[in-house]
């Protein structure tokens, strides 16, 4: 099996076309290759460290969360360059997914989080050029708990900011760097809302709107999709699939 035709399978399924995203994140096939594809590494980013494991993994292929463009189109030099070098030369293809992975029902990194912490999703939050971003659901647990269940599930301390209610019975997740949806979060009632980073003005947002807010790192939120579309792959296209954890702790 070809590159362009897993890419092709992976646009499909993730719905790429119809999902709108930021002007650098150049979803799909964002490097070709010649290769018969028969393993497949993930990264949730495209960093040079990431393409030096695939390759000396044996992978045809890299798919990747944060791809290699989003500082728009600048000149191959630096680290562009020898991105690419890498890429071109081992003749491995490298395919990116950034808010198609996130917003997937099923194998999104939104929807997967929520689950894993037991929420019972109930609907959607938070707009991106009108793309519902984020789920919500019912959650009965006390907020302390609540970090206590992200710190295991992420791997690292969770930052809780304490701005709503002692116990937690509605919360709503958006991956990575969302903390500017505190206000959606607020909007539609929730009681807690999880994300991976935000900014200052994101705690007064939190304790002046009445929500908990947790910053469980950007990395560490956003790994569940493309595991879970190792798994997919794996077992649709019967690929040998890999993931490469490096983590950054921010």
């Amino acid at each position: 099996m070809r590159a362009i035709d897993i890419a092709e399978y992976l646009d499909h399924l993730l719905k790429v076309a119809a999902v709108p995203d930021y002007p650098g994140a150049h979803n799909g096939l964002q490097v070709e290759s010649a290769a018969k594809v028969n393993k497949v590494a993930f990264a949730v980013d495209a960093t040079q460290a990431s393409i030096d494991e695939a390759i000396a993994q044996g992978a045809n292929l890299l798919v990747v969360h944060h791809g290699l463009f989003w500082d728009g189109a600048v000149a191959v030099t630096g680290r562009r360059y020898k991105r690419l070098r890498s890429l071109i030369l081992a003749d491995v293809a490298l395919y990116s997914a950034h808010l198609p992975l996130d917003v997937h029902p099923e194998l999104g990194n939104n929807a997967i989080l929520a689950r894993e912490l037991g929420i019972e999703i109930q609907g959607s939050f938070g707009e991106y050029k009108g793309l519902p971003v984020g789920v919500w659901g019912k959650l009965e647990l006390r907020r302390e708990a609540l970090a206590a269940r992200l710190d295991e599930l992420l791997g690292g301390r969770v930052r809780m900011i304490p701005g709503g209610p002692d116990r937690i019975r509605t919360a709503g997740v958006i991956t990575g760097g969302a903390g500017s949806q505190v206000q959606a979060a607020q909007a539609v009632g929730l009681d807690a809302f999880i994300t991976g980073e935000g900014a200052h003005n994101n705690f007064f947002d939190a304790t002046e709107g009445g929500v908990n807010l947790y910053f469980g790192g950007h990395y560490a939120t956003e790994t569940w999709g493309l595991r879970a579309l190792a798994e997919k792959l794996a077992t649709d296209l019967e690929l040998e699939t890999f993931f490469i954890d490096q983590p950054t702790g921010l």
